[in-house]
């Protein structure tokens, strides 16, 4: 029961936003008493955080498969971004935003597991590009994965980019394409505009 209240939770929390989805509304959607999904998670912070490392669990895995296939390093961090559009839901709710507003404790632990199992992964894929003369060699890998996460941090703010105005598919695929078009040789910006073209129409509108 207690993995069956955690996913339906999940689901109405990216639906509808942290903040906005009760114990109650939880319980009813599930047709049992609030008393039974009090009875796994004692109160709303505790499954809200539960919730999310959920999600980042999944996230995470989903990433150390891509990298176990040993794709080309520009290629791979589309696969990445791809991963992260269809694995969370888009709302104007912005979830992400509401955690951050919210439930700040919480947002602070998952950010910095975000940066651990990114900036690593990033690292190695800087690392490998400048290897196969994908990007250039006078890059730094260490400052360029902070430079990705840090942005990638920013442009998760509805405050700088509200929702009406930029759907979340267009700033991640916008971010992730002007941050490898600044780390590519020409070999990297063939492979660069070919994946683009690729893919134009394999995204989905989400929030993370």
């Amino acid at each position: 029961m207690k993995e069956k209240i955690l996913a339906k939770a999940t689901e109405m929390f990216l639906n509808a936003g942290f903040k906005n989805v009760t114990m109650d509304d939880v319980a009813n959607n599930m047709k049992v008493s609030v008393k039974i999904i009090t009875s796994h998670f004692e109160n709303k912070t505790e499954l809200v955080e539960a919730s999310a490392m959920l999600l980042f669990n999944l996230i995470k895995d989903g990433i150390q498969q891509i990298r176990s296939q040993e794709k080309e390093a520009i290629e791979e961090l589309f696969e990445i971004k791809n991963l992260m559009l269809v694995s969370l839901k888009n709302q104007k709710s912005s979830p992400q935003y509401q955690l951050q507003q919210y439930y700040p404790i919480i947002h602070k632990k998952l950010v910095g597991k975000q940066f651990e199992v990114l900036h690593e992964c990033l690292v190695h894929n800087v690392t490998r590009g400048i290897k196969n003369n994908t990007y250039r060699k006078d890059i730094a890998p260490e400052f360029a994965s902070r430079i990705y996460f840090s942005g990638l941090a920013n442009i998760k703010d509805k405050s700088i980019f509200p929702v009406d105005e930029f759907p979340m598919t267009t700033l991640m695929s916008s971010h992730l394409e002007h941050f490898i078009g600044g780390l590519v040789t020409p070999k990297g910006r063939e492979i660069l505009d070919a994946t683009i073209n690729s893919n134009k129409n394999s995204t989905k509108e989400v929030v993370i």
